[in-house]
């Protein structure tokens, strides 16, 4: 308006004001003359106005009546033309407001006339309205004229006229009330005390109020008058009027001014005592009413309810409950039942649809519903309002679905017409989604038959209604069918929703608040006892009011809400409808879960559930809970029974996928609907935003969620995830691609719903977990006692949880690892188990991977928790579960295992936990984890581990499963015993510090600190944990493990025994090396004897191990070589021990043992071993050098060299001489000198077991049959070589008794026979002869004694005579061989006559001994010539001993079982006597050699004359060399005998003579052929024998009596001889006659014939003086003898007697002579 004041507006004013009037004024100048006049002076008024006054406009208002009074007059005139242009010139003066309050009431007096002349009506509208809205000044009486005016104006004859009455009446309305408000407005600062009026009779003299406020009420009061058909108080002249209009305007005015009815009481007694009761008496044709009631049952006919009023009413109601609900509680609970009642199925439809308008209008406020509950519901005695609502509601969309609608004929005949149209073929085509020519189907519901369309009505959370404004209409509209239920619909979404985010919010900022102070909605009460502060228990008295009322609505409304949802849920067949109908179960899920109202909340979830799976689907979970109570439980709304109707089943959906259902016996198939796919995505949704408001429903979420997905076959993947997988069961399962491009999608909600578990609290998370563990045991259940395929469906998604909290495991780890370790990887169903493991495996995988704050090295106590199961996984029998365990420690080791810290001991204790009868591949994954660790591990794990490692690969070897593990696990031994020698010193450090810890601890609690090996320090118990292992496995069953053990052990000693604390070998050697001796000893004696027919499988066994007595003698020969070898390189550590030589006697024993045993291999073993320990060189002294090692095949270790252990690629080098040991040791004590004594009591000790070995395993055994055990020639040889080298350490105390032990040991070795089948391989060939090694031993210990004695002292020497027989008794041998028991040998005839049969049938060939005592008679020769006068060798008669031990082969000559012997004995007596004699001449006096004599001269004759008779095949060179042997013993006799026959006994001397007698006569033998006579006859022998007896017949060097009667006896000899044989010749001449004598005959006479002509050469030479007279006597007695062989035939014969007749010529000399010289 400022517009008008300015001073351009004024004058414009003005000028218009002046043009009006003359305007006027020429108008009326004709017909209207006063009017003209009146004008003019107007003119004049205003120029004198404008002339007169600054302020003009207000000078204008004053003289306004006066101003306007021309203008008055014109209207007056009634002409049209004049009445418009007045008009509109008093419009123009009100616009500018210069009217004053007698000016307005002059003109509406002249409008009223107007009006009652029915002129300019719309024009008289117009002005009314610009008077009262410009400006205040119309009031009272004249405004209620001006308002009656309007009024009129509406019931005219003319439409137009009566809208915009209508119009102006509503703004009029307006208007009034508007300048109220502005009135009170201006009046806000004046506080009033307002008096109460109390039912004031007076109904216009409401005093107390403002002129503007009480016009307002006036007209109210008014309004409600007319509307009640009364007459009004103030609208004076009011002439006709029509409720509907009357009850607009009263809707209208409490719509738009709200706020004067709640300020001012005397509005609000106008609202309680006028407007309430009016429209409950207005409402009654409508609660009476009863469609289709006949009218005759009632007596007086009931009022019709009427469309236009009772849609205003409605209106009203809801306008009235919207905005004053506070002042009238109790009319609107009136009000609120009457609506419930309208939805009644017996109400008109229109009735019914216009009231769920109205209720719709309520629903989408949510605080107005609040405060119903607060108001109602909550209070004792009022009615359940709210609760009413909802169920009304329920029951209506039940009722619609259940009574065909009916109304008005048109409408059951167009409900008729589209029943025969569209629903009835609509359920036939349903199932598809179009039908023919691209008709779409309208979204609907559908139940049971009954098709109901869903229209689109309104925007979600507005109520815009249809019928409700429809205020033209005054017929009952046609309600299009659906068009109720399509309302009723959105008023439970809108409700829904309106409550939930009312509630929520709300609780959003409690909970906000409560962060200050404690945790509030869970336990209000004890917080606020909790919290002193005033604020705190305000805030809580507040809330706690809050909670009941949230609480209280809810359960007001859910039962109503779900019965009518499920119905509509099952009923809908529209997408959009179903999600929306889901989503408010959703919501309202998850409000009841946020409040703590856990029935409701299941019984929503239940719903869900229910809608997710086929109809009729077995499920126990929804059919027991308590939600489940509902489906037959039914609701009192209003006397009513709503029954919750169930499913129906033939609800025609989209059929998407078809599968199985889990169940323990499977029935058929079950079908999805697209309706069961979309509740699952809910019920996902549902899950994964609230599951923190879960709780206990978890169990029916994942119940449900598990047989959806098994119906769709959704198996879980690695990480749990479920991916779409093939049904085992086969081809059930049926998916259409609609459903297949949702799994995915499905699978990948599921996972996020279990990802969003990280969010949870710990308390929800709970219950999820013992959600899915229940699930998992009822799936267990089902899975019992069947192969079928398992529902995995919980243990996949517990796996999964457990991922994703992985930063909060330990709060799950015990419920979530006690679950699938108790029960699933238990199970008998191994795809269960298997995935059981599988989710164990992988959370302890995870587990350990994950990034914990604080990580896991600081937090050892949840890395062991971590580790835990997967060491109880241990106690589980199923193979395939210790797989996976096994499989998972391989993987943890290979990403983890540097980490693993204070985890080790579990981690080896999974491996060590596999036993023997878990199955080879169990064991190899096991071992393969072990592998692992000792090749990359063992620096990274506690050293205390170490020895849990050592046990593991030790329990390894034992395993008998696969010989390779074993085999390797050895290695693995020696390969940590490296690793323990690198690291030592580390090691010993971190050792040392952890057991001074224990230590502590132990004392702290009173308790001895016990583990193994307890005294020695804890590395060297690492050590002996090692070395105890390694023995164990030394007696393993299996050979190859023995033999690779007790290398792997032996060689670890050797390498690395240096590292050990000195004392601890005291250990070693009794707890580890003889403990085990002790049991290979055991087990070897005990082994079996039977044949092993093949190592298993196809592997051949060769005959020496084919026995287990055998394969156990392996074992021995290998633990005793192993356990002596260290005995001999690490003696300087040993003997300093204090029991060493106890030790020394057990080692001994166990050589004596191993050496008795009746098995070749270990017998001989054990020796070998023997020889080793006696190679020791004493400990050095700083005095002396040491000894030189006796001389046997094995030089003494001094330097360990590079010793290489098996599996190593790099020597260990050590230099430990013994001397720098020595020093390493000294350093703190002065250096060990042994004990010489107790040395020297060792090496008794050694030479007593050498004593029993040798007697007991030479002794011959009393019985023989096949099995006789007989020692082998290589034991034997190598027990005789181990003598001389004993012999050096003990020859200080050797005396007679031990010579005579080891006499018999060796005679008895030696007489051992052998096996012919070992025969070919000792035995030499025939031709050569040699002596075996056994055999060369025997006489080489004899030569280190004979050798030792030499240069030993004197009291030595007499032990020669015993060496002698010794040799002796082997030279007898050469014809005798020698016995070994009864046992019958066949013995190997002479060499030449090679008969001998290798293989004959005789077990046992006894040797060939001829060499043996060829060599010992050769040894006894060369030993005579050094020692021959050595007085015992004279004493004890050897000399004899030995001629009398060689006559027995001289004697056998040709007999001899081999012809060297004799050769070999003449020769041997020969070198003896030319020694032996000279000795004997020498002591001839003391008779120390009267026996040997005749025994030589025996021996002599034995040989020189033998019986024996020489073989046929004798060559005539063989018979030459064998004579010119006999000429060799003659001419002995010549030179060493006959020259000394003073000296010699006479008998000898006589003996001698005699034999040379009988050799110089040729002996005939008639074997010989005539032609070999000449060589055969001994003539060269006989000659020699002539020769000497001639020789000794006249020695000329007579010095003594005693010679010349040696050259008298030998004389007579030869002469007797001659004699003898030419007697013999002339007789057997004469016999012969004419045949000639035998060859030998004839070159005998010849032979003697020339030895007669010899001896008288001889006789004639020699002095007279010596030629006895006899001698003579007989030689010429000799000449008649000679004079008759004349007559001999033979030339030969004749020459040669002729020769020897010749020399008788010097005896012809005269008698006397003769006579005279023999006198003289």
């Amino acid at each position: 308006m400022s517009s008008t004041n300015s001073p351009e507006a004024v004058k414009k004013l003005l000028e218009n004001m002046q043009s009006d009037l003359r305007a006027l004024s020429l108008e009326c100048k004709k017909k209207f003359p006063p009017v003209k006049e009146a004008a003019e002076s107007g003119i004049i008024k205003v120029k004198t106005i404008a002339a007169r006054n600054t302020e003009i406009l207000a000078a204008l208002k004053e003289n306004s009546s006066e101003v306007v009074q021309p203008f008055l007059m014109g209207c007056g005139t009634k002409e049209p033309k004049i009445t418009q242009l007045c008009l509109a010139a008093i419009q123009r003066l009100m616009s500018h407001e210069v009217v004053s309050e007698t000016a307005a009431g002059n003109i509406i007096n002249m409008l009223w006339q107007l009006m009652e002349n029915s002129l300019e009506e719309l024009k008289l509208l117009q002005t009314v309205l610009v008077l009262l809205t410009t400006n205040t000044v119309v009031h009272d009486e004249s405004l209620s004229k001006a308002i009656v005016l309007c009024f009129r104006l509406h019931f005219t004859k003319d439409n137009i006229t009566n809208n915009t009455a209508a119009a102006t009446v509503r703004q009029v309305v307006t208007v009034v009330f508007e300048r109220m408000v502005a009135e009170d407005e201006r009046h806000r600062d004046i506080i009033e005390q307002p008096v109460l009026v109390q039912g004031n009779s007076n109904r216009r003299s409401v005093s107390t109020l403002k002129p503007c406020a009480k016009d307002a009420y006036m007209l109210f009061q008014d309004l409600c008058q007319l509307v009640n058909a009364d007459a009004p108080y103030w609208l004076v002249g009011m002439t006709e009027m029509t409720r509907t209009f009357g009850l607009e305007l009263l809707e209208s005015v409490l719509n738009d001014f709200p706020q004067v009815f709640l300020q001012h009481q005397e509005f609000s007694f106008l609202l309680k005592e006028r407007v309430c009761p009016l429209v409950i008496k207005l409402f009654s044709p409508n609660i009476k009413f009863r469609q289709g009631s006949s009218s005759s049952s009632s007596p007086a006919p009931v009022e019709k309810p009427y469309f236009p009023i009772c849609m205003r009413l409605l209106r009203v109601v809801s306008v009235l409950i919207k905005q004053f609900y506070s002042l009238l509680v109790t009319e609107c609970e009136i009000f609120l039942s009457l609506l419930v009642k309208f939805l009644d199925a017996d109400k008109p439809q229109w009735l019914r649809a216009v009231a769920v308008e109205s209720i719709h209008r309520l629903c989408v406020q949510p605080q107005l519903l609040r405060s119903f509950c607060q108001s109602y519901d909550m209070k004792q005695h009022s009615t359940k309002v709210f609760r009413d609502i909802v169920n009304a509601l329920g029951s209506f969309i039940q009722s619609l679905f259940l009574v065909p609608p009916t109304g008005n004929p048109a409408t059951t005949n167009q409900a008729g017409n589209n029943n025969s149209g569209g629903p009835v073929s609509a359920p036939a085509n349903s199932g598809m989604l179009g039908i023919g020519g691209g008709v779409t189907l309208l979204p609907a519901f559908e139940y049971r038959g009954t098709w109901i369309p869903i229209l689109t009505i309104t925007v979600q959370g507005s109520a815009k209604a249809t019928y409700l404004e429809m205020l033209d209409k005054v017929e009952p509209p046609t309600i299009p069918e659906g068009y109720a239920m399509s309302v009723a619909f959105h008023c439970l979404l809108d409700l829904v929703r309106g409550i939930t985010s009312m509630i929520e919010g709300e609780l959003g900022e409690v909970e906000t608040e409560c962060q200050t102070t404690t945790e509030v909605a869970s336990s209000p009460t004890q917080s606020s006892e909790q919290q002193e502060l005033q604020s705190t228990s305000d805030q809580m008295d507040k809330e706690i009011v809050s909670r009941a009322v949230w609480e209280e609505m809810v359960n007001a409304c859910w039962c109503g809400l779900l019965a009518a949802l499920s119905l509509l849920l099952d009923a809908s067949t529209d997408e959009a409808a179903t999600e929306n109908i889901l989503k408010a179960e959703l919501t309202m899920a998850a409000l009841c879960g946020r409040l703590g109202l856990v029935t409701s909340r299941d019984a929503f979830i239940t719903a869900i559930c229910k809608g997710s799976l086929p109809p009729h689907y077995a499920l126990t979970v929804l059919n027991t809970t308590t939600a489940a109570t509902l489906s037959n439980k039914s609701y009192s709304i209003q006397g009513q029974s709503v029954m919750m109707i169930s499913p129906s089943s033939e609800s025609h959906q989209q059929v998407v996928a078809v599968g199985q259902p889990l169940a323990v016996q499977p029935q058929g198939t079950v079908m999805l609907t697209s309706k069961n796919i979309q509740c699952m995505r809910t019920l996902l949704n549902l899950a994964h935003c609230h599951g923190a408001v879960l709780g206990t429903s978890w169990q029916l979420v994942l119940a449900t969620l598990q047989h959806l997905v098994w119906i769709l076959g959704l198996k879980p993947s690695s990480g749990g995830a479920l991916k779409p997988g093939r049904a085992v069961e086969g081809p059930s399962t049926v998916l259409t691609t609609a459903v297949m491009t949702d799994l995915p999608v499905i699978s990948n909600i599921l996972s996020r719903l279990f990802e969003s578990s990280q969010y949870l609290d710990d308390v929800s998370l709970h219950h999820l977990i013992n959600a899915l563990c229940s699930l998992s045991l009822e799936a267990m259940d089902m899975a019992y006692g069947n192969n079928k395929e398992p529902s995995l469906f919980a243990v996949a998604k517990l796996l999964e949880t457990g991922l994703v909290n992985m930063h909060r495991i330990e709060i799950l780890w015990r419920p979530l690892t006690g679950h699938l370790l108790e029960k699933v990887c238990q199970h008998p169903n191994s795809r269960m188990r298997e995935w059981g493991a599988e989710a164990l495996t992988s959370l302890i995988k995870a587990g350990l991977t994950f990034n914990h704050d604080p990580p896991l090295s600081q937090n050892q106590r949840l890395q062991l928790l971590l580790l835990n199961p997967l060491k109880e996984m241990s106690s589980i029998n199923h193979p395939d579960i210790r797989l996976k365990q096994l499989e998972c420690v391989l993987q943890i080791l290979q990403s983890q295992g540097d980490s693993l810290g204070p985890g080790w001991p579990l981690v080896l204790g999974v491996m060590g936990a596999i036993r023997n009868d878990q199955g080879e591949s169990l064991i190899r994954t096991a071992f393969q984890c072990l592998q692992l660790v000792v090749t990359d591990f063992l620096p990274t794990m506690p050293c205390t581990c170490l020895q849990i490692v050592v046990d593991v690969a030790g329990s390894f070897g034992l395993h008998n499963q696969e010989l390779n593990i074993s085999l390797t696990s050895i290695g693995l031994l020696w390969n940590i015993s490296d690793y323990f020698f690198q690291r030592g010193e580390t090691i010993e450090k971190e050792l040392n510090k952890e057991e001074a810890a224990q230590q502590k601890q132990a004392e702290e609690k009173g308790v001895v600190l016990n583990r193994p090996f307890h005294p020695a320090p804890p590395f060297d118990c690492l050590w002996l944990c090692l070395y105890a292992k390694l023995g164990e496995l030394c007696v393993d069953p299996r050979p190859a493990v023995r033999k690779s053990a007790g290398q792997t052990l032996f060689s670890t000693i050797g390498a690395h025994g240096t590292l050990l604390q000195h004392s601890t070998w005291h250990t070693v050697i009794w707890k580890v090396l003889f403990h085990l001796l002790d049991r290979v000893r055991e087990s070897s004696t005990t082994a079996d004897k039977e044949k092993i027919e093949s190592g298993g499988g196809n592997i051949l066994i060769h005959h020496s191990r084919d026995t287990a007595e055998k394969q156990w003698a392996e074992t021995w020969v290998l633990t005793l070589a192993g356990v002596a070898r260290i005995f001999n390189t690490r003696r300087y550590l040993l003997q300093p021990l204090g029991d060493f030589s106890r030790a020394w006697d057990v080692l001994l024993d166990h050589i004596q043992s191993a050496a008795l045993s009746k098995n070749n291999e270990v017998s001989l073993a054990a020796l070998k071993s023997f020889q080793e320990i006696l190679q020791i060189v004493s400990p050095v002294r700083d005095s002396d050098k040491p000894e030189t090692p006796p001389a046997v095949n094995v030089p003494v270790p001094v330097l360990i060299g590079s010793i290489s252990g098996p599996g190593l690629s790099r020597p260990f080098v050590r230099t430990d001489s013994v001397g720098e040991r020595l020093g390493r040791y000294s350093s703190s004590e002065p250096p060990v000198v042994t004990d010489e004594l107790e040395d020297l009591n060792l090496w008794w000790a050694a030479w007593n077991t050498w004593y029993r070995i040798g007697s007991e395993s030479t002794k011959p055994p009393v019985t023989f049959d096949k099995l006789t055990f007989i020692p082998s020639q290589p034991f034997l040889t190598a027990l005789i070589q181990i003598f001389p080298a004993l012999y050096q350490h003990i020859k200080t105390g050797f005396n007679m008794d031990d010579l005579q032990k080891l006499g018999v040991i060796l005679h008895s070795a030696v007489s051992v026979p052998i096996s012919s089948d070992a025969s070919p391989f000792i035995l030499p060939s025939y031709t050569e002869a040699v002596l075996t090694s056994l055999q060369e031993a025997v006489l080489t210990a004899l030569d280190v004694l004979q050798k030792a004695i030499c240069v030993g002292p004197e009291n030595m020497q007499i032990m020669y005579p015993a060496i002698f027989d010794q040799l002796l008794a082997f030279v007898e041998f050469s014809c005798k061989p020698p016995q070994y028991g009864q046992l019958e040998t066949k013995h190997i005839a002479n060499a030449k006559y090679n008969q001998i049969q290798l293989f004959a049938p005789a077990e046992w060939v006894a040797l060939n001994y001829v060499p043996f005592a060829e060599r010992s008679l050769e040894v006894v020769v060369d030993l005579y010539q050094k020692t021959a006068c050595h007085k015992a060798v004279v004493n004890e008669k050897v000399l004899q001993n030995i001629i009398k031990t060689l006559r027995v082969p001289l004697s056998l000559k040709y007999s001899c079982p081999s012809e060297s012997t004799w050769k070999l004995a003449v020769s041997s007596l020969l070198k003896v006597l030319s020694i032996g004699l000279p000795v004997a001449r020498q002591h001839a006096s003391s008779g120390k050699f009267d026996s040997m004599w005749p025994e030589l001269a025996n021996t002599f004759e034995d040989f020189l004359f033998t019986k024996s008779i020489p073989p046929d095949n004798l060559s005539i060179q063989e018979f030459q060399r064998n004579e010119s042997i006999d000429v060799e013993v003659v001419q002995l006799i010549s030179t060493e005998i006959l020259p000394y026959a003073n000296f010699i006994p006479k008998e000898f001397v006589g003996q001698i003579m005699t034999m040379l007698n009988k050799g110089s006569i040729h002996s005939q033998s008639s074997s010989f052929t005539e032609a070999e006579i000449d060589i055969r006859l001994r003539e060269e022998f006989s000659k020699m024998c002539f020769e000497t007896l001639l020789q000794f017949s006249f020695s000329n060097k007579v010095t003594t009596p005693q010679e010349g009667y040696i050259s008298r006896m030998a004389l007579s000899v030869l002469l007797k001889r001659s004699q003898d044989v030419l007697h013999r010749y002339i007789e057997d001449e004469r016999l012969s006659g004419k045949c000639p004598l035998p060859r030998q005959q004839v070159t005998e006479i010849i032979f003697v014939l020339k030895a007669v002509s010899t001896l008288i050469d001889s006789l004639k030479k020699t002095q007279p003086e010596n030629v006895d007279g006899n001698t003579w006597a007989q030689v010429i007695a000799l000449y008649p003898t000679l004079v008759e062989c004349i007559t001999c035939s033979s030339a030969e014969v004749c020459s040669a007697l002729k020769e020897a007749l010749v020399p008788f010529k010097d005896f012809m000399q005269p008698p006397a002579s003769k006579v005279q010289n023999g006198e003289s």
